[in-house]
């Protein structure tokens, strides 16, 4: 049973990769069958609520499976080693749903060129680097479920993420979701269906971290991330004073 929960939580892990990978290539226009931009038209209702249904659908079930309630008792039928690797794996899924799924409005927002796309495309890869690097400054490993299936096969307890402040954490409290912000709205031309994609997300972002996950933090961690929350910024930097060292 614990090399089966190995082997799905590297598969999961997989599945991810290939979803994190390609949403790269789908927000950037890049080499991939399908992008946020290709085909489809100008404008349609259809467009709009179908694009609008996958975002929500993500945003849920986001939402839903990160919660400590439903974390209880979910992990009474699959496991607290495996726990992580179901969310993982249902979240890269229902991404690939949007790929697959997507409705491309094609309606020019804004169309930069020269010197204002170059930095612009600077930009993008920034921020989806400040996402990647932001992985491992709190253990990336852990984050997506391979700690776990690890220590379940090694028959190691299970341990949690401790909170340290350092790196990017100490600009912002969640930098993985700032870089996303930056990854999405960063693009020298953008659509109507990329605006309704950065939108959503941004909205999306603010509304879950400042309303779930901040919560959840002070319940977990306690005063020591209340002193985090006067200290450092949630999202935009340099918006508090210098923190504390």
């Amino acid at each position: 049973m614990k090399a089966i929960v190995f082997v799905f939580g590297i598969i999961s892990y997989a599945v991810f990769l290939i979803a994190f990978l390609y949403a790269i290539a789908f927000v950037g226009n890049l080499y991939v069958p399908k992008t946020i931009d290709s085909g489809g038209g100008d404008f349609s209702v259809t467009a709009l609520i179908v694009n609008s249904l996958l975002l929500g659908l993500f945003a849920i079930q986001h939402t839903i499976m990160a919660r400590p309630a439903f974390k209880k008792s979910w992990t009474k039928i699959v496991g607290i080693a495996s726990e992580r690797s179901f969310y993982v794996l249902f979240s890269s899924l229902i991404l690939i749903l949007l790929y697959w799924q997507w409705m491309p409005m094609t309606a020019t927002v804004w169309s930069v060129e020269g010197t204002g796309a170059l930095i612009l495309t600077i930009l993008f890869w920034l921020g989806w680097a400040i996402v990647f690097l932001s992985t491992f400054m709190i253990n990336h490993f852990h984050l997506f479920g391979l700690t776990q299936i690890y220590d379940n096969l090694v028959n190691r307890e299970q341990t949690k993420l401790i909170f340290r402040k350092h790196y990017f954490y100490t600009m912002v409290r969640h930098p993985i979701m700032l870089g996303f912000i930056i990854a999405f709205w960063a693009t020298p031309h953008m659509t109507l269906g990329h605006l309704l994609f950065a939108v959503m997300t941004t909205g999306y972002i603010f509304i879950g971290v400042h309303y779930f996950e901040e919560k959840d933090l002070i319940d977990e961690i306690g005063e020591g991330y209340i002193e985090y929350q006067k200290e450092v910024p949630m999202l935009i930097p340099f918006t508090k004073g210098k923190p504390k060292p």
